[in-house]
């Protein structure tokens, strides 16, 4: 069982930027992909970004690729998603996730609450 809690999002202007947190809990956390999906009104849920837990080289989204980051804090089992340059077409809310990888949010099988993330123009 993996227990996620999403925060940091709020109302920014665009050209600006948020850093959204998931902390993250639970065992075996080494067998997860981590991921970033979103979901804007009226829209389905979308791929954002994913990591393996253990590290690597980060996966984006062709809309955040060069505007958004996926970290990870190993001390306190943070995950990040720092984004920069924001548009309003970024306003969603962001969920994390954590399952078996991949762009489909079909193969993440547990996901946080989700925080909103509002972009002005």
């Amino acid at each position: 069982q993996v227990q996620l809690v999403e925060s940091g999002g709020g109302l920014v202007q665009a050209g600006g930027s948020l850093r959204l947190s998931c902390t993250v809990s639970g065992r075996t956390l080494n067998m997860y992909v981590m991921g970033w999906f979103r979901q804007a009104p009226g829209k389905e849920r979308e791929f954002v970004a994913a990591r393996d837990w253990s590290g690597g080289i980060p996966s984006y989204a062709d809309s955040v690729e060069g505007r958004f980051t996926f970290s990870r804090d190993n001390a306190k089992n943070i995950i990040y998603l720092q984004m920069n340059a924001l548009e309003p077409e970024d306003t969603a809310v962001y969920y994390c996730a954590a399952g078996r990888g991949s762009r489909s949010q079909n193969w993440y099988d547990y996901w946080g609450q989700g925080t909103q993330v509002t972009v002005s123009s």
